[in-house]
């Protein structure tokens, strides 16, 4: 994720491994995470979705877009919520930007 925060904004492209993607989702998404890693109550009552991947987690309104503003947005970085979609962006805009 830090390289990424250095990455975007410079606008310097990066190949992010799909392997990679899935695993940083899967632990960002498990129950360890949130608190450290996730900002409490952010992924709550929510579903992501990697359209790119076919990777899912949690159950509620969907934000679905790329595994890597997926990422971005677990972390609470809001730079990339324009590149999500779905029922659940709006809720988790305002999680973010609060």
């Amino acid at each position: 994720m830090h390289g990424q925060d250095i990455r975007r904004p410079l606008g310097l492209a990066h190949d992010l491994r799909p392997e990679r993607l899935r695993a940083s989702l899967d632990f960002l998404t498990g129950p360890r995470t949130v608190g450290f890693f996730v900002p409490r109550g952010l992924p709550t009552g929510l579903r992501f979705e990697a359209t790119d991947l076919g990777w899912a987690s949690g159950e509620g309104p969907t934000v679905a877009g790329p595994a890597e503003p997926l990422l971005l947005a677990l972390t609470g970085r809001p730079v990339a919520l324009d590149e999500l979609s779905g029922g659940g962006v709006a809720t988790l805009r305002g999680r973010l930007t609060r």
